[in-house]
């Protein structure tokens, strides 16, 4: 018997099926978060991150 014929034999397809509906579904939960209209705020304030000033370093040694 060769391997082609156990593993055609072995029924595994269902996992690869299970595997594509376990991914649509996650797809579609990051979508959906990713859209939600209260997360707009969030994503305004990410965008202007690029352009604000860098905070001024500040010394912790006494004296300089």
């Amino acid at each position: 018997m060769r391997l082609t014929d156990i593993m055609s034999n072995a029924g595994l397809s269902s996992y690869a099926e299970i595997a594509l509906i376990l991914f649509m579904v996650a797809f579609a939960m990051i979508a959906i978060r990713v859209f939600l209209p209260s997360r707009k705020k969030d994503f305004d304030r990410a965008s202007r991150l690029p352009l604000e000033d860098a905070p001024k370093a500040t010394s912790t040694r006494e004296g300089a």
